[in-house]
Formats: C-alpha cells, structure tokens, sequence
C-alpha cells in the first residue's frame, strides 16, 4: 500500500540562519514586524521527505508561505499530510489554527489535532491539567500586565519564561532569578518582549530528561533520554536555555549533547515512562509527542512541559529514543504515518 500513498510534508518557511530567534514585537507592532519563526538546525523537512520514500511512499515538500498556499494543499490530492508546521504567518501562537483548517478541509494529517496543540502551547493551563491528573510538576505562577497569581506559594530559585512559547524561546541565563528584585525585572522583561504572560516556576535541580511517545490507543513510551547538561561552564544555570539549543560554536552548545539516559534502575525507567504516557493521554497528544521531565537526586520525577509536535530529525531526541530500540529514522518516520492512517481508518 505505502507506494500508492502521496504524502505531503507540509513546512513553514525559515530563514536558517543559524541565529538566535527573533523577539516578538509589541502587539501595536506586529502588523508591521511580524515575528518570524525559529529557523530549524537542520532542513529536517527534507529529511522527513527522504525518510518517506524509503518507505515507499511518493513524498513531496509543501510550504506554508500563506492563506494561498494553505488552500492549494487540498489541490494536491495527497493521501496524508505529514505536519511539521509550528507557526503561520510567522506567528507561534497559530500553530493550532492550521490543524484546525486541516481539519476543515477534511484532510488526513499526522500529529497532535488542534485541541492538543492549544493545551500544549499554553504552559500554565497544561500544569494545572497535570496538577489534576496527579501528575508533579514544579509548582509556579503566572503573571500577566504586572500582576503575579499566587507568588507566595513559591519559594527561590525561580525560572521565569514566555507561558506559551516553546523552543526555549524567552529562556537564557538571565531567565533562573533568585529574589524578588530580579523577579519582577524578567517578569517585564518577558511580557514586554512578548507580549503576553510570563510563567514562574520553582526551579528543579536534576537531569534533563527526554520522554518520546509513540500510538494512540495503546501509547507506548521510547527508552529515556537525557540532555546532559553537566559540562556547562561554571556559574550558568544547568537549564535547556536558547544557548544550549541554538547558539552553534558557543561554549554552551558545544559542550551538552542528548544521548541514552545512564544509570537509571528498572523502577526509576519504568516510572518516567508511565509518567510520560499520562502526561501524553492527559493533553490529548496523538502519533507521537515528546515530554520534558526533571529527574532529582532523591529520585523525583517532575514533569516540565510536553510538545505535540517535536523537532524531527535523525540527531533530534525522538530519533535517538528510537533508535535505542534498534530503529532507523525512516522505520520512526514510517511508523508515524501507520499510526495516522490506523487512527483515520478506525
């Protein structure tokens, strides 16, 4: 069947530069200065295409440059639509309204529904969905237009960074403070930049932890990664910042990779894995996602954040999770696209 299936990979144009991502401008801005989105470390869209083909299927690049492009898709006549669209018209916060337009046209299409992307996106209602399925994750406030909610529950350090940004976005040194001073100057800092609420979290000391997801019915979580963030220079805070993910020849960049989580017992494994198929059931996550986790010394697990739609790539964590599992990129590419079609055939 897979060489009668026509599959689109549908993408965002990027700049790929290589260079930091852009601010978002105020909001009386953003008609003029419209955010442009992170570009990608690598061309994964090709490489998803090529993964694709490998696996038999006819794949062909689609990009999402605007409302034209968008509406010609349904003129393409593809079977299934691999989505590894984040933003449209440079926006991050739309990512959800193209799954929603997909969905309109009636178009099959991989990855997280609208729904999913939207809860995601916004990291504080995310917590408070994680808080009422039991689920731990650091507790943390949110601010919005100066004033902070429930501040006093927390205690320092604090991370400060964009509540509904992803990517690392908004999140360098400067973004773990350690007293009120600092507090309300990243507070504004953030809400200026971006323009809309800033969420405050207790900062976790541990492991970067990576959790991949795969299936829908039955989940089934990879074997666990970590982003070992050990060799980081003296005096920078152990965070994914935007120096460890995408400043390229920085001391921060060069010195932490993700690879194979070691030294973790059986129960410890299981529990992060457990832990990751509730996180990826509670936000509705479908196909595949990813959850961030911090892991403690005393062995507990906090859940950071989940992401319905992660980087795709043969060096992203995703594919090294799977490829502990003996699996190449194309088999994780193509096993992606059985799990859209299996959900669309139910």
């Amino acid at each position: 069947m897979a060489g009668s299936l026509k599959i689109a990979v549908l993408y965002e144009p990027s700049d790929n530069t290589g260079a930091p991502p852009p601010e978002r401008p105020r909001h009386r801005e953003r008609t003029a200065q419209p955010r442009r989105r992170r570009p990608r470390p690598k061309p994964d869209r090709e490489e998803v295409a090529e993964a694709l083909r490998k696996n038999g299927y006819e794949a062909f690049l689609h990009e999402l440059r605007d409302e034209a492009s968008l509406l010609d898709l349904a003129r393409t006549k593809a079977d299934l639509i691999f989505n590894m669209v984040e933003a449209f018209g440079g926006d991050d916060s739309k990512e959800a309204h193209v799954a929603a337009f997909l969905e309109l046209l009636e178009l099959r299409y991989t990855g997280s529904g609208p729904q999913a992307l939207l809860l995601a996106q916004d990291k504080a209602v995310a917590k408070q969905i994680f808080a009422f399925h039991g689920i731990r994750t650091p507790r943390f406030a949110s601010s919005y237009r100066g004033k902070i909610d429930h501040l006093d529950d927390l205690e320092f350090p604090l991370i400060v960074k964009p509540a509904c940004e992803d990517g690392s976005v908004g999140i360098d040194s400067g973004a773990l403070v350690k007293s009120v001073k600092e507090l309300l100057e990243r507070v504004s800092l953030i809400q200026e930049r971006f323009d809309g609420p800033a969420l405050i979290e207790e900062y976790i000391e541990g492991r970067e932890i990576y959790l991949g997801v795969l299936g829908n019915e039955k989940p089934q979580a990879l074997p666990v990664v970590e982003l070992d963030l050990s060799r980081l220079p003296e005096g920078m805070p152990r965070i994914a910042g935007k120096e460890v993910k995408w400043d390229k020849g920085s001391e921060a960049y060069e010195v932490t990779r993700s690879a194979a989580a070691r030294g973790l017992d059986e129960e410890t494994t299981l529990r992060l894995q457990e832990i990751a198929v509730q996180v990826y059931g509670s936000l509705r996550l479908r196909d595949y996602g990813r959850v961030d986790i911090r892991l403690t010394k005393d062995g507990r697990i906090y859940v950071i954040e989940a992401n319905p739609n992660p980087w795709l790539a043969p060096e992203a964590e995703l594919a090294i999770a799977a490829g502990l599992q003996g699996r190449s990129f194309p088999e994780l590419i193509g096993q992606i696209v059985e799990l859209a079609l299996a959900r669309y055939a139910a």
